[in-house]
């Protein structure tokens, strides 16, 4: 799990709104990182049970389904110790306290140098 030598740190995007997650996908490969996406929680499980190389978890918070962003950073945390989380709202502000340890929040709008920044720092390239 995680970052080999020879690929591009893989972002894990989960986001229910159709062009926000397009537009989040774009941000993140245009900053070197390889991009798949999801639009609800119980997708990204999915995801991360079949794939070992996510690297960080870039996540919503409010979305429908069975899991709000901040559940899904809780059992990320659990399942999968090694992947960075990355939560993000326009609508919820959330202190990094609320998240599991060494969670980060983005607020929305973001741009695209904001996010670059932000998954480097937090996967140490």
């Amino acid at each position: 799990m995680g970052l080999s030598a020879t690929r591009r740190p893989v972002v894990l995007i989960v986001e229910d709104e159709f062009l926000l997650r397009m537009n989040a996908v774009d941000m993140i490969r245009a900053a070197g990182f390889e991009a798949v996406d999801a639009a609800n929680a119980d997708e990204a499980i999915e995801i991360l049970e079949t794939r070992r190389d996510i690297t960080v978890v870039f996540t919503d918070i409010q979305m429908p389904g069975s899991m709000d962003g901040l559940k899904l950073a809780r059992a990320v945390r659990g399942r999968w110790p090694p992947i960075k989380i990355v939560a993000t709202s326009g609508l919820v502000n959330v202190a990094e306290s609320d998240l599991p340890e060494g969670g980060r929040f983005l607020p929305k709008p973001y741009g695209p140098q904001q996010i670059a920044d932000l998954l480097r720092e937090v996967v140490g390239t």
